[in-house]
C-alpha cells in the first residue's frame, strides 16, 4: 500500500507523525529513533516566555494509560527561533514539521507567530487551544469557547500564510461547534484530540499521583474517545483531520483513518517503545497489502462513506473523496 499524500500543499511520505510534547523539537529523540522514516512531527508547545513546567512528578502510569501534567515546559519563542528551528531545518528537511503554539491570551499566540513565522525549517503551526494543564487565566480553554477560539484563529490567520492546525479538546459537549468555528476563522486542518482531563490518586498516600494534582489522560484509554471525535467532526467539516490518542499499532491508526483522519499522531506509545511510530508505519503498510488496499487514501473516511454503514448522520458533500484534496505527553 502506498502511504504518500499531499496535504496543505506539502508532501507527506506517510501518515504517521509524532504528537506535540512527545518528541521535544526532534533533537531530543534523534539518537533513539529515525525521524526521517515518519511523515512528520509536531514540536513541543512554544509559549511566549520560557516555562519551567509543573512540579514533579509530572507523569504517572495507570492500568489504562498514562496521565501527565508537564506544564508546557519550553525555552520560549525567541530561543526556539534561535536554537531549535535551525536544527530542525538542517536535520528534518525530508519530513513535515508543525510548530505547536500555546498561550494564556490571544495576544500571546499572535506574538509567538510573529516571532517564528519568517523562520525556516517548518511547514505550519498547530494551535494548542485545548491543553487541560494550561488554560486561559480564570476561564475555560479556548477550544471550549468558540468565540475565544475564533479570536485566536482569526488573529493568527491574519499574520501567516502557513497552514494552521487547530487542536481541539475531547471534552467539548458538541465538537462540531469548535470545529466549524475553527474552519470559519481560517484553519486549514483540525487535530483531534488533546488529552482528557483526569485525576489519579495514590490510595496509600491519599495524594494525587502528579505533583500538580490533575492532569491529562493519554494512551489506550483515550483511543476510543479520539476515534469517536474524528468520526463526529468528519461529518461536520471538510477540513483535513489529524487523529491522535492511544495509537500503538497499525490497526489503531487504521481506525482513525476509517473515521475520517488523513494523518495520525502518536505519543504515549513512544514512552514504552521509542520506535513505536516506525513500527506503526510499517504495520500500516502491511495492513494495506494484506487487505488489498492500493493507497492509504482509500481508507480515509471508509467507515463514513458506505464501507461499514456506521455513520449516524449524513456526510456533507464537501468532504473530499481522497486525502490529497484537502497532550504534550500530550501537554502540547
Amino acid at each position: 500500500m502506498k502511504l504518500d499524500q499531499t496535504l496543505f500543499g506539502a508532501a507527506f511520505r506517510n501518515p504517521v507523525l509524532l504528537a506535540a510534547g512527545t518528541c521535544g523539537f526532534g533533537e531530543e529523540v534523534w539518537e533513539v529513533m529515525d525521524l526521517r522514516t515518519l511523515g512528520g512531527i509536531v514540536t513541543k508547545s512554544v509559549t511566549l516566555e520560557p516555562r519551567a513546567g509543573n512540579p514533579a512528578p509530572r507523569v504517572a502510569e495507570f492500568r489504562a494509560g498514562m496521565i501527565n501534567s508537564v506544564g508546557l515546559a519550553n525555552p520560549g519563542a525567541r530561543a526556539v527561533r534561535r536554537d531549535k528551528l535551525p536544527w530542525i531545518r538542517d536535520h528534518l528537511r525530508s519530513i513535515q514539521v508543525f510548530v505547536s503554539v500555546a498561550g494564556h491570551t490571544p495576544a500571546e499566540y499572535l506574538e509567538i507567530v510573529r516571532i517564528l513565522d519568517d523562520a525556516d525549517g517548518f511547514l505550519g503551526f498547530e494551535l494548542n487551544l485545548s491543553c487541560p494543564n494550561d488554560t486561559r487565566r480564570g476561564s475555560l480553554p479556548f477550544a471550549l469557547d468558540p468565540q475565544a477560539l475564533t479570536q485566536v484563529v482569526e488573529g493568527v490567520r491574519s499574520l501567516t500564510s502557513r497552514p494552521i492546525l487547530v487542536k481541539l479538546a475531547p471534552n467539548a459537549p458538541d465538537l462540531s461547534l469548535p470545529a466549524r468555528a475553527a474552519e470559519e476563522a481560517g484553519a486549514d486542518g483540525l487535530t483531534l484530540v488533546n488529552t482528557l482531563p483526569g485525576l489519579v490518586l495514590d490510595p496509600r498516600t491519599r495524594r494525587p499521583a502528579l505533583g500538580a494534582g490533575a492532569g491529562g489522560v493519554s494512551g489506550p484509554a483515550l483511543r476510543a474517545v479520539g476515534v469517536h471525535a474524528v468520526w463526529r467532526v468528519r461529518q461536520a467539516t471538510g477540513l483535513p483531520l489529524l487523529g491522535v490518542g492511544g495509537i500503538a499499532s497499525g490497526e489503531d491508526a487504521v481506525q482513525y483513518l476509517l473515521a475520517g483522519a488523513s494523518l495520525v499522531q502518536m505519543g504515549t506509545a513512544s514512552f514504552w517503545d521509542p520506535r513505536s511510530a516506525e513500527r506503526v508505519r510499517n504495520e500500516l503498510e502491511h495492513f494495506g497489502r494484506r487487505e488489498g488496499v492500493a493507497h492509504v487514501s482509500e481508507l480515509v473516511g471508509g467507515a463514513l462513506l458506505g464501507s461499514g454503514g456506521v455513520a449516524a448522520d449524513p456526510v456533507p458533500s464537501s468532504i473530499p473523496a481522497t486525502a490529497s484534496t484537502g497532550p504534550d505527553v500530550h501537554d502540547g
